[in-house]
């Protein structure tokens, strides 16, 4: 019998399922069943609603991870979210009700890997290579973020404005991943956010696609939160 949880795993703004490759692999390799799915990033409601979909397909309870705004994707299943017995973030937002990435973001300067972003005719965001290789993907090997660079997925600019309910976190347990070298996220605030949901939390000298330059220690913190669900 399978005594191990589902994982599922949440992609952020700017990138795809398959930024999660290394973690899939490793996860995979230790017998988890595992569902790393593309979401639209076109509305916070639009890409609840494709976690939704995915959980309710999943048997029996899930660890779900996500990476930047993938955490903001989770938050926002709120305390409504079957099947979810984990939470994992990886250098990614959580915020609390009644609040916003564009409020959030707009307290200070733009981070350095977000100051050049692309706004195309349809509203949605896109990176610069230069500030994704440089900087967004900061510590990964400059080829495979050039490969990640041709496969991002932008985000809608709108998507900023959605406003929280009541998070996920607060009826949930939490796990942390702060990536100390982070230049989307500032590391303080990805701590701020740990510790404000009680998260069990590690910290890695890394960028801020962590999950991708430090997949070890990624998967090490998610097999963490599943070895306190079981199944």
């Amino acid at each position: 019998m399978d005594t191990h949880p589902n994982i599922v795993l949440v992609h952020g703004a700017w990138a795809d399922g398959s930024s999660w490759a290394g973690v899939i692999e490793r996860l995979q390799r230790d017998g988890y069943h595992v569902t790393a799915p593309q979401f639209p990033l076109t509305s916070l409601a639009g890409d609840v609603a494709r976690l939704r979909q995915v959980l309710e397909a999943q048997d029996g309870p899930a660890v779900v991870a996500g990476h930047s705004y993938g955490g903001q994707i989770l938050t926002a299943l709120g305390t409504d979210a079957p099947n979810v017995a984990a939470l994992v973030y990886v250098a990614a937002f959580g915020l609390d009700e009644g609040e916003s990435l564009g409020a959030l973001l707009s307290q200070g300067p733009p981070s350095p890997a977000l100051e050049h972003l692309v706004t195309d005719k349809q509203g949605q965001l896109w990176l610069p290579e230069g500030d994704f290789v440089e900087r967004f993907a900061a510590g990964v090997d400059p080829e495979r973020a050039r490969v990640l660079h041709a496969v991002q997925q932008p985000i809608a600019g709108s998507a900023f404005a959605d406003v929280l309910g009541v998070p996920a976190w607060k009826a949930l347990p939490a796990w942390y991943l702060v990536a100390e070298q982070d230049q989307a996220i500032p590391p303080q605030a990805e701590q701020q956010f740990a510790s404000r949901m009680g998260a069990t939390t590690v910290s890695v000298p890394a960028g801020h696609l962590a999950m991708v330059s430090h997949p070890d220690e990624t998967v090490e913190l998610i097999k963490a939160a599943a070895a306190s669900v079981g199944r």
